[in-house]
């Protein structure tokens, strides 16, 4: 007969929770210090106490296990098209929005905050990632939207005081009579995809507004209170603010079909619509839709990369709590020296990523006084969300290995990390468009540009291989058949830009990076590097205080 005592579960890591994500991290301290933020670290250590709570991992599990549901038609048969969530997500979206995660990039009256607000706003949005990403969906849009809307002042004019709350306001209602609101965008349709040049929906004037019929293959948060989407006016594809509401009160022409069956990214809703005469105002000229609507896509890739690192640092985060309480072979896991090379691996992956994210967002805080962080922005952009998205799956699944069977079963939350990681390096271009995009703006300013990849080059000087790796890139991305090998230019150039980013941070640690990774013997997988057990201690301790 088997004992009570047999039944008890032992040798199991205590759950990783109730922490602060922000002091327990030292390479995101040092990162946002060294990139202007250190004025928010008290605010960063409270926002990294609750979002490292139990109540908020339990919040995130929730909003997971019970996905948005549509109601397309009231009790009444009328179409009302209402998307409905667990109270779990409507929990972590007040969190996030009284934090000003949507809006913290801006002023008042919508012009860019300045100062180190979006290094500021992105370590917020770094912590809030690790617990759960979905929800950041409609945050980042509604961020990003405000910068498209610049195009047209008088919508953002009457948009903004209602953007600027830190009020979280769910009420399927008119976005003027609220308290705060969110804003989604469309510009997918099933038959182009990326090539949105090829978008069918059309747009019929009608007085100051426009009537638009047609329909979006991926209308990202239905839920939110309006939409910027692209149609295809009398002038050519033109930008649109499309509510949920016309002016009278009335439910807009916007017919969600369903909601998209997701990989991952469970919590937050994606759609297909059909838009029957719905009401919609002009952003920008008819006809430059597409450079209006592009003002969204830098926000949106580098909260892409954001969150990615974000993914990144909860796995290593959880596969290094994990190891440090678990025996095998009667030492603790993390002891055994395999393991530890792995993990420091890991780690070294992970302070790159950081300390690169957080200079990007420095970029996005002076582009607008300084034309050399305006390029930086510019070219850097699309080859960090390039690198730093395709690599966290891989990363994610070497993170669920590292507690074994543990890992791969839902109870885990690496199994819901690695199910949403693909999505951030499909969202807002896909890899391939990430390295075209390199390539645009190498061709375009060609000057500012290079100015930029020998600034990289200054930052990481006397590091070994940089200076081959510089050059690799350069003279790659300038061959006439360049198209066919940018993917591994671009993935050199982030990874040269990683090293500069670490270098300023810790200097010993951008010469690790730059040996396992730039050289040509490196390894591809994680635990092939060469390093010494203090090097690995070092790593670890800095990832997270034993």
């Amino acid at each position: 007969m088997t004992s009570a005592a047999n039944l008890d579960a032992f040798n199991q890591s205590p759950p990783f929770e109730d922490i602060d994500l922000f002091a327990t991290d030292r390479p995101l301290v040092e990162s946002v210090a060294f990139n202007d933020g250190s004025s928010g670290f008290v605010a960063h250590s409270s926002f990294g106490q609750l979002w490292g709570s139990a109540e908020m991992a339990q919040r995130g599990r929730l909003a997971n296990e019970n996905p948005p549901v549509l109601t397309t038609v009231d009790a009444g048969g009328n179409r009302i098209g209402r998307v409905e969530f667990h109270p779990a997500y409507h929990e972590l979206m007040a969190h996030s929005v009284d934090a000003g995660i949507h809006n913290s990039g801006w002023t008042a009256d919508g012009k860019p905050a300045g100062g180190a607000s979006e290094v500021l706003r992105a370590a917020r949005f770094y912590m809030a990632a690790q617990v759960e990403t979905g929800h950041l969906c409609p945050l980042t849009m509604t961020r990003a939207a405000v910068a498209a809307l610049a195009s047209q002042p008088d919508v953002l004019a009457q948009a903004m005081p209602i953007i600027a709350s830190t009020s979280y306001d769910p009420a399927f209602a008119p976005w003027r009579a609220k308290s705060g609101m969110t804003i989604g965008m469309g510009m997918t349709e099933k038959q182009g995809g990326t090539d949105v040049r090829s978008n069918s929906t059309r747009a019929m004037r009608d007085g100051d507004a426009y009537r638009i019929t047609g329909h979006k293959w991926f209308m990202s948060a239905p839920m939110c209170d309006a939409f910027l989407v692209l149609a295809q006016a009398d002038d050519g594809l033109t930008c649109f603010f499309m509510p949920r509401f016309r002016p009278d009160g009335s439910v807009n022409g916007i017919e969600f079909q369903r909601l998209k069956n997701k990989l991952g990214n469970r919590s937050n809703a994606s759609s297909e619509v059909e838009f029957r005469d719905a009401y919609a105002l002009r952003v920008g000229d008819e006809g430059k839709g597409i450079r209006t609507i592009i003002q969204m896509v830098q926000p949106t890739r580098q909260d892409c990369a954001t969150a990615s690192a974000g993914l990144m640092r909860s796995g290593l985060a959880h596969a290094l709590h994990h190891a440090r309480h678990r025996t095998v072979f009667q030492k603790h896991l993390a002891d055994q020296p395999m393991m530890q090379s792995v993990l420091a691996d890991m780690a070294l992956h992970v302070e790159a990523c950081t300390a690169l994210v957080m200079r990007l967002c420095r970029s996005f805080d002076q582009a607008a006084t300084d034309p050399t962080e305006a390029a930086y922005m510019r070219l850097l952009t699309p080859a960090v969300k390039y690198w730093v998205c395709k690599s966290a799956p891989g990363f994610l699944y070497e993170a669920m290995e590292c507690l074994g069977g543990n890992g791969y079963v839902e109870d885990s939350i690496l199994a819901r990390h690695y199910r949403e990681a693909p999505v951030n390096a499909i969202w807002e271009g896909s890899g391939n468009v990430m390295c075209l995009d390199v390539l645009r703006a190498l061709s375009r300013e060609g000057d500012a540009a290079v100015a930029v990849l020998q600034t990289l080059m200054a930052e990481t000087s006397g590091l070994p291989a940089a200076a081959e790796a510089a050059s690799f890139a350069i003279k790659t991305m300038l061959r006439p058949d360049n198209e066919r090998v940018a993917r591994q230019a671009v993935e050199t150039l982030a990874m040269l830009a990683a090293a500069a980013a670490l270098n300023i941070v810790h200097p010993l640690h951008a010469e690790l990076f730059v040996k396992t990774r730039l050289d040509s013997g490196r390894s591809t997988m994680y635990g092939g590097a060469d390093f010494t057990a203090a090097q690995s201690r070092a790593l670890l301790q800095r990832a997270l205080p034993a």
